[in-house]
């Protein structure tokens, strides 16, 4: 029987924590393998959220969450303008509703300038709805936080994944972790799928699996609490209402509901908050739905009015702590990354710059002078040039005129890029996270058969 292969070091999980870590190590000359359960990159937690690219306004000052997330969002915004991660620097309003949020909200503010974020205002009822005018009667006054951004979460995850593995990162997809085995200075890694892979270190960055896979470890240290986030998605003709992120003032119960406009041009209102037991409980609910309407006839009536043309349900990594989970045992040679809640989007390069910190006392972690340049990534974004209004385009490769899915105008050039990229969908998921196929408001109704057959037999 051959050798299972072995790398210096084995990050386990393929969200944008992971895939941020694996980038930054295949910088490196350690050999690096990047390993997901799932059949793609992306396909856990990171790829269902409210995809903000936060300034850090209003995290625990003094955390190292805080720390992470402000770090971060100067790294992401860096990367995706190298990168073409679209991003629209809409910013951001809270809106108190009562007496009581209007009294939070200087603390708010004083709040976010203990982040270093001093960007934010205090502005009265007048100006909150000549911002938004849209908004439901009542809103007393708000606060603004003109550096939050929407941003794709998929071409941010798919970005790192591919930088990995363009810098000799090798990916393992559908490689579930059964069991982990310390022989002197090697670990074995077992997988369900019968596969084995030997690392000097591994790195801990599961998400929602993290506590599962340190208990392989012999510890008992947290555990996770999946918290379902269910969203509702507006057609694209209810943008104009949402010129910006509407937050609404945090409480003891949690941040609430908000109302956004997505990079896709759609409004995305949401999420719910639900602790659950089943890790794998992304469906959506009668009741969910229910409470978001409840929630949206208060923010913005006349929204409602407009066509919900999809929802969803995410799951985020609820610890009992009110920070990140970071701990490098050096004996044996394990690094956890645990508890990162859905600012791990904004956080992810930063979260990534920190284990090589804590790595690099006991790893070489110099650059390579040979590193290629970072991927170009295709534009998802409504507000910027895509293919099928790109003349030019057209006119050398003819494939990006020829619309496949009218709903988002996706063209059959796109579809078959994707299919050629360095990390190829495996399944119409993925391919929807790469080109937003089957995405708009027909679901895939009139164009799924077509994206079906181009995904099983290949775009000639």
């Amino acid at each position: 029987m051959n050798p299972p292969p072995t790398y210096d070091v084995a990050v386990i999980g393929g969200g944008i924590v992971g895939a941020a870590i694996a980038r930054l190590l295949g910088g490196t000359s350690l050999s690096t393998v990047l390993i997901e359960g799932r059949d793609d990159v992306g396909d856990g937690t990171s790829k269902a959220n409210t995809a903000i690219l936060h300034t850090g306004f209003d995290a625990t000052p003094g955390t190292l969450e805080s720390e992470l997330v402000a770090r971060g969002y100067r790294l992401l915004g860096d990367y995706a303008a190298a990168t073409g991660i679209p991003v629209e620097r809409t910013g951001a309003l809270l809106v108190a509703w009562d007496d009581e949020q209007l009294a939070a909200l200087p603390g708010l503010r004083a709040k976010a300038e203990k982040n270093g974020y001093r960007e934010c205002e205090l502005v009265g009822a007048d100006e909150v709805y000549r911002r938004v005018p849209d908004l439901g009667e009542g809103a007393l006054g708000g606060l603004t936080v003109p550096g939050e951004s929407i941003i794709c979460t998929w071409t941010t995850n798919l970005a790192l994944a591919t930088d990995a593995v363009t810098r000799g990162v090798t990916l393992l997809r559908g490689h579930r972790l059964s069991a982990v085995r310390e022989t002197g200075s090697l670990t074995l890694l077992s997988f369900e799928n019968g596969a084995e892979v030997g690392a000097r270190w591994v790195v801990n960055a599961a998400g929602l699996g993290a506590d599962t896979i340190d208990k392989l470890y012999g510890y008992d240290r947290f555990t996770v609490t999946p918290r379902r986030g269910e969203l509702l998605v507006f057609d694209k003709l209810a943008r104009p209402m949402v010129p910006l992120i509407v937050l609404p003032v945090p409480s003891k119960v949690g941040k609430g509901v908000l109302v956004s406009p997505t990079i896709y041009g759609n409004v995305m209102l949401g999420p719910t908050a639900e602790d659950l037991r089943d890790r794998t409980a992304t469906g959506t609910s009668a009741e969910g739905f229910a409470f978001l309407r409840s929630k949206g006839e208060a923010l913005m009536p006349a929204l409602l009015q407009e066509e919900v043309t999809a929802s969803y349900a995410g799951l985020r990594a609820a610890i009992d702590r009110n920070d990140y989970l970071i701990d490098l045992d050096v004996h044996r040679r394990y690094l956890l990354v645990g508890g990162i809640r859905s600012t791990g989007l904004t956080a992810g390069m930063a979260i990534a710059e920190h284990v090589a910190e804590l790595l690099k006392e006991v790893l070489d972690l110099s650059a390579r002078p040979d590193l290629p340049p970072p991927p170009r990534m295709p534009n998802l974004g409504e507000a910027f040039t895509r293919p099928y209004q790109d003349a030019a385009a057209i006119e050398a490769d003819p494939a990006y005129g020829q619309i496949v899915c009218f709903c988002e105008r996706v063209t059959r050039g796109e579809i078959r890029d994707a299919l050629a990229s360095p990390i190829p969908p495996v399944d119409v998921d993925g391919l929807r996270r790469r080109t937003r196929a089957m995405n708009g408001r027909c679901q895939g109704f009139y164009c799924g058969a077509e994206v079906c057959a181009l995904l099983e037999n290949g775009v000639a």
